[in-house]
């Protein structure tokens, strides 16, 4: 077996190819680490033929979609997903054959309702559904203590005792256990009392996961990130540092339309001398009538430069082919201590 380990933060995630026939699987992707994978699975000589998600994701942004749009690989989780996009739906038994190996889903319910185990030669990648030292949380979306405790003690702890333990998550630099040392030494599994159970878990008293309504709203839907669509926009566009800004502006040389997108309060309180304005929101019903040369070479501001990024690339969508944004935003702007100019005259 071919085997990797990617740590993004807390997030597990795993490459997992067969040595005869280079064929692989990656499991629990996480979209930051996407030219990450490609590299190894280039590196290591590996076809990456399916994409599993343990489970619906409630703290980070899969990258199965993004993947699979790639390199052509299927798209795999649970038949109770919500996730429209993906390709093969297993049920619990279910084998994938990747080369020569065979992997084996496990329905565990409990963190979510389509949370699955997969099982790998000597190895269980267990998810959310059981964690080193811990368990998957039952109090986000389609959790359910007693299914948790059913998945727990009456599948994944009567694997053999020394199956290892590749789980989703791991917040203390633990790469793996077995499932004996969790037997052992697991709090959260002593107690061995479905009710005692079901009250601990009801009484764990965390905090939601920072992502929480985007990562829901992403991993169930297939829709973008935030991050996604700043990193689309960025790639269709061109950007001018501050430092060139701020000479052009003591030469008195623009050569391009200086546009602020900020709301009216924010422009008039201070912009840079020269900024006409056009708030974002408007950006479209007033382009053709503010903007009525699209040969112009226009140069885009916003607070903090990321809502600047996304205007400077519909107007390039729109036609207005030298559209650029300033690299950075009015906040960093008056840190500097540049010129600014007040109220509604440019």
């Amino acid at each position: 077996m071919i085997f990797e380990q990617i740590s993004t933060g807390g997030c597990q995630s795993y490459l997992v190819g067969c040595d005869e026939t280079h064929s692989a699987v990656l499991i629990d992707p996480a979209q930051q680490q996407v030219d990450h994978y490609l590299g190894l699975a280039a590196r290591g000589g590996l076809r990456i033929r399916y994409l599993i998600d343990t489970h619906t994701h409630a703290d980070h942004f899969s990258a199965s979609r993004e993947l699979s749009e790639q390199l052509g690989a299927t798209v795999v989780m649970h038949r109770l997903s919500p996730a429209p996009f993906a390709d093969l739906r297993l049920e619990d038994g279910e084998i994938l054959r990747v080369g020569a190996m065979r992997i084996q889903a496990r329905h565990t319910p409990g963190h979510t309702l389509d949370s699955m185990c997969l099982l790998v030669e000597d190895r269980v990648f267990t998810g959310d559904t059981l964690l080193i030292g811990g368990t998957g949380r039952t109090d986000l979306p389609t959790g359910d203590a007693s299914a948790l405790f059913d998945s727990l003690f009456n599948v994944v702890l009567k694997l053999e005792p020394e199956t290892k333990v590749f789980p989703a998550h791991d917040y203390k630099g633990q790469s793996s256990s077995t499932i004996a040392a969790e037997i052992e030494t697991n709090p959260r599994l002593q107690a061995r009392d479905r009710s005692q159970f079901v009250t601990m878990m009801q009484h764990l008293n965390l905090s939601a996961p920072t992502h929480l309504t985007e990562a829901l709203r992403t991993n169930m839907s297939g829709g973008k990130t935030i991050s996604h669509l700043l990193s689309e926009a960025a790639a269709m566009i061109s950007f001018v540092s501050m430092k060139e800004l701020e000479e052009r502006i003591a030469k008195g040389v623009l050569e391009f339309i200086l546009l602020d997108v900020r709301e009216k309060d924010a422009y008039e309180s201070g912009h840079v001398p020269g900024a006409m304005h056009l708030p974002r929101g408007q950006l479209e019903l007033r382009v053709n009538t503010d903007l009525p040369d699209p040969t112009r070479r226009i140069l885009v501001v916003c607070e903090v430069g990321y809502i600047s990024t996304l205007a400077a690339a519909t107007l390039r969508g729109l036609g207005y082919a030298h559209a650029t944004a300033l690299d950075g935003g009015m906040k960093a702007w008056r840190e500097g201590k540049l010129p600014i100019t007040t109220g509604a005259t440019p």
